[in-house]
C-alpha cells in the first residue's frame, strides 16, 4: 500500500521508545480492502459451515504455534508480564465454545414442513463486519467477535488500537497461513477520518467496537441513518460486595486480584469494593498484604508481578484521581517506597489502595482503568445496592455470600451486565458478554453473539394452489 502519509506509531511502555509504525492506509486504499471483503463474502457464506468452522479452528490453532513471539509482543506493545504467558489460552477458550455450538446456534427454526407449507425462520450472514479491538487484551477481544463473525458466513475487517499495532497484522497472518482465503479476513491500519467514512458510506453491516465511552459515541455517530448494526463495550467501574457470611479469604484474593492484574487494565476489572461493616477491617488489612507484596518492574523480567501501564498517560490520569481524592480526605494504604519504579515520570504505577472514600471522588465515580481499588464499608444489603448503582456504567459485578439466593436476589436490583457470585473478572463464553448505560450495547459470544452477527429471514412456502 502507499498509505496516506501518516504513521502509527507504538510507543513501548517499557522505556518509551518506538517499538512498531506502520503506514496509514489512505481512502482509497481503505475503501479498497472494504470493497474486496464485500467481493469474497458471498461465496465465503456459500461454504459449508463444517468447513468455515475448520478453517476458524485452524488460524487459532496458528496462533497458539505463534505463541513464543506472542508472549513478549504484548509485553513490549502494552506493558503485561510474560511469566503470565499471553492469551491464548482464553483466546481458544472462546473460539473453540463458538465453533461447538455453531451448528445449533445458527440451525433454522422450523415452523411448520407439511404437504402444504414450509414455514422457518434462517440466520444469515449481515456480510462484511468491522472489528475495532482495544489494546488491554488485544487477542481476546479481538477473538470475541472474529471468530462467531467469520463461523456465521461474515468477512472480516479488522482494526486494532495503535498501541498494539501488530496484533491484528498477526492474527491475520496465523488465519491465512492456514488456510483461510486473504480478503475474507483482513487487517488495516487506518485513521478516524477514514475510519468515520467507511462506516458514513456503509462500507460495513456491523460494527463492534470496544473500546472509550467517547470512541462508543464517535462510532454512533458515524453509523447515524445508516442502519448499520453496532456493538460497543465502552469500559466499566465494577463494584465488589463482600457480604457478612463471605469467605474472606477467597474474597481479598479474588477482587484484589480482580483490582490489579494486568495493571488494573481489564474491562471487567474490580474498580470499587463494598465490605459489610464486619469484614470491612479484615478485609483491608489482607488486601494491604496482598498488593505490598507486588514487583512492580520490566515486565520481560520473570520476577515482575505488575508491570508498566499501556502508556505514561493511562498512568498520569490514575495518579491525577488518587491525588485528588487524597487531597479530598482518601487515606493510602499502600506504601510508595516498596514500589521504587514508580518515579511519576512514566507509565511505570505503583498500585494502591484507597479507604476513606466516598462517591464524591473521581476514583469511586470515573472509570480507573489502572491499579487502585477504593474500598468503602455498608451496614446493609440495601447500602451495597445503592451504591454499586451509583455509577454510569453497568459491565459486572461482584458478590460475595454463601447464599446464592441472596446473591440473586441482589443482582436483580444491580443494573449490570453480569452477576458474578464468589468469582470475578472472567468472561464465560457461554454466557451473553454485554453491558448497560454508558458500557454501551450489544452482546458478544454465546448464542447470542452469533444472534447479533446475523439477520433473520422467515420463509413462507406454500406448496399447493
Amino acid at each position: 500500500m502507499a498509505g496516506s502519509g501518516n504513521v502509527l506509531k507504538c510507543i513501548s511502555p517499557i522505556d518509551g521508545s518506538v517499538y512498531a509504525e506502520r503506514a496509514v492506509a489512505s481512502q482509497d486504499e481503505a475503501v479498497a480492502v472494504a470493497k474486496s471483503a464485500r467481493d469474497a463474502q458471498k461465496a465465503w457464506a456459500a461454504r459449508p459451515m463444517a468447513e468455515r468452522i475448520e478453517l476458524v479452528r485452524a488460524g487459532v490453532a496458528k496462533l497458539g504455534e505463534m505463541n513464543d513471539e506472542i508472549v513478549p509482543g504484548i509485553a513490549y506493545m502494552m506493558g503485561r508480564p510474560t511469566r503470565y504467558g499471553g492469551e491464548f489460552g482464553g483466546v481458544n477458550e472462546r473460539a473453540s465454545y463458538m465453533a461447538d455450538i455453531a451448528e445449533e446456534a445458527l440451525k433454522p427454526i422450523v415452523i411448520e414442513e407439511s404437504d402444504n407449507f414450509e414455514r422457518r425462520i434462517e440466520r444469515e450472514a449481515l456480510g462484511v463486519v468491522m472489528v475495532i479491538a482495544p489494546w488491554n487484551y488485544p487477542y481476546m477481544t479481538a477473538i470475541n467477535t472474529v471468530a462467531p463473525a467469520l463461523i456465521a458466513g461474515n468477512t472480516v475487517v479488522l482494526k486494532h488500537s495503535t498501541q498494539t499495532l501488530l496484533v491484528g497484522e498477526i492474527m491475520v497472518k496465523a488465519f491465512v497461513e492456514a488456510g483461510m482465503p486473504a480478503d475474507v479476513f483482513q487487517n488495516v491500519f487506518l485513521d478516524h477520518g477514514t475510519t468515520e467514512h467507511l462506516i458514513q458510506n456503509r462500507y460495513f453491516n456491523f460494527v463492534n467496537f470496544t473500546g472509550s465511552v467517547g470512541g462508543g459515541r464517535a462510532i454512533e455517530r458515524a453509523a447515524a441513518g445508516t442502519f448499520t448494526g453496532t456493538g460497543l463495550e465502552l469500559g466499566g467501574k465494577d463494584p465488589g460486595y463482600v457480604c457478612e457470611d463471605a469467605d474472606l479469604d477467597a474474597a481479598v484474593d479474588t477482587l484484589i486480584d480482580g483490582a490489579m492484574f494486568n495493571s488494573g487494565q481489564c474491562c471487567c476489572g474490580i474498580e470499587r469494593i463494598y465490605v459489610h461493616e464486619s469484614q470491612y477491617d479484615a478485609f483491608v488489612e489482607k488486601a494491604v498484604a496482598i498488593v505490598s507484596g507486588y514487583k512492580l518492574g520490566n515486565p520481560m523480567e520473570e520476577e515482575t508481578t505488575i508491570g508498566p501501564m499501556a502508556s505514561k498517560r493511562f498512568a498520569d490520569e490514575v495518579r491525577g484521581q488518587i491525588k485528588e481524592a487524597i487531597a479530598d480526605g482518601a487515606k493510602a494504604l499502600i506504601d510508595p517506597a516498596l514500589f521504587p519504579k514508580d518515579t511519576g515520570e512514566d507509565a511505570y504505577l505503583a498500585p494502591q489502595i484507597l479507604v476513606d472514600v466516598n462517591h464524591d471522588m473521581r476514583v469511586m465515580i470515573d472509570e480507573s482503568f489502572g491499579p487502585v481499588v477504593g474500598i468503602m464499608k455498608v451496614s446493609s444489603d440495601e447500602e451495597a445496592i445503592k451504591m454499586m448503582n451509583d455509577s454510569e456504567f453497568g459491565l459486572t459485578c461482584s458478590i460475595w455470600t454463601k447464599d446464592a439466593k441472596r446473591a440473586a436476589n441482589i443482582g436483580a436490583q444491580i443494573e449490570t451486565g453480569t452477576v458474578f457470585m464468589n468469582r470475578a473478572d472472567y468472561l464465560d463464553p457461554a454466557l451473553c458478554w454485554t453491558g448497560c448505560k454508558d458500557t454501551g450495547r450489544g452482546g458478544g459470544l454465546s448464542v447470542i453473539g452469533f444472534h447479533n452477527l446475523t439477520r433473520v429471514k422467515s420463509y413462507h412456502l406454500k406448496k399447493v394452489l
